[in-house]
């Protein structure tokens, strides 16, 4: 598994120039939502050796990976942080509709890095002893919507938004409360849980009822469909070996 940065720009410009494409039958590039980075690596590795194919990681929020796609990036499978955009992709004609499914629901936590700052019912939030709110940026990320869609039901929307601190990505809202730049904020569950348990810090896990599901779909795009690391990869995510994978970070299928 290889993780990587790339040079968007300059691919999509050798694409639009009919060059050829960097990926080969024995290598996928993925894109894959902030939040489900920890499972993934863990996934791609396990996926590496039972296939032999190569999966290239790249992580970021779904809307930024979004227009990365829309502008040319190579990507041959999307792992959103939600069921919209991959629907969306394959009624652009950039995906391949009969490979579109959820591979994970996610959940919505409000985490300190604290022990014992954050209590089990959220009632820290209608407290308000804390400076810094974070969240991942609403119109990006899925689980930033989640946010903000939960802070409007509970009636403190209008309370706390002076306080907030957005984050591209919910890895950086993550960040913001890691390195102590807020006292808290609403994460991803994946982040702060891993084989049954709370990693760190303090955390409400947010009552479902409180935002819409975070169904978060895969697909292969239309780059990666002739592409058999791609297939594989997507029946991979399928496999029990992934499944369990998934389910110990807390998401549900």
């Amino acid at each position: 598994m290889i993780t990587r940065r790339f040079n968007y720009a300059l691919l999509a410009g050798l694409v639009a120039l009919g060059l050829p494409a960097i990926s080969h039958a024995d290598e996928v590039l993925v894109a894959v939502a902030a939040n489900f980075t920890a499972p993934m690596k863990i996934i791609a590795t396990a996926f590496e050796k039972a296939t032999g194919h190569q999966a290239e990681l790249s992580f970021g929020s779904t809307g930024k990976l979004y227009t990365q796609i829309r502008n040319g990036a190579p990507f041959d499978v999307l792992l959103a942080a939600d069921d919209e955009t991959p629907a969306k992709l394959v009624k652009e004609g950039l995906a391949v509709p009969a490979s579109r499914f959820t591979y994970a629901i996610g959940a919505l936590v409000l985490w300190s890095a604290k022990p014992g700052f954050v209590d089990n019912e959220g009632a820290v939030l209608k407290k308000g002893a804390f400076a810094h709110l974070a969240l991942a940026a609403p119109k990006l990320a899925p689980y930033g919507a989640a946010a903000m869609e939960t802070l409007s039901k509970i009636g403190l929307m209008s309370t706390l938004s002076p306080k907030f601190v957005q984050g591209e990505n919910i890895a950086q809202a993550y960040q913001f409360v890691s390195t102590g730049n807020a006292e808290l904020g609403f994460v991803a569950l994946s982040q702060v849980y891993a084989n049954g348990k709370l990693t760190s810090g303090s955390v409400w896990v947010v009552p479902t009822d409180l935002y819409h599901p975070i169904r978060q779909d895969a697909v292969i795009l239309t780059r990666g469909k002739i592409n058999p690391a791609a297939r594989d990869l997507v029946k991979f995510l399928k496999s029990k070996q992934a499944q369990d994978v998934i389910r110990s970070y807390g998401y549900t299928l």
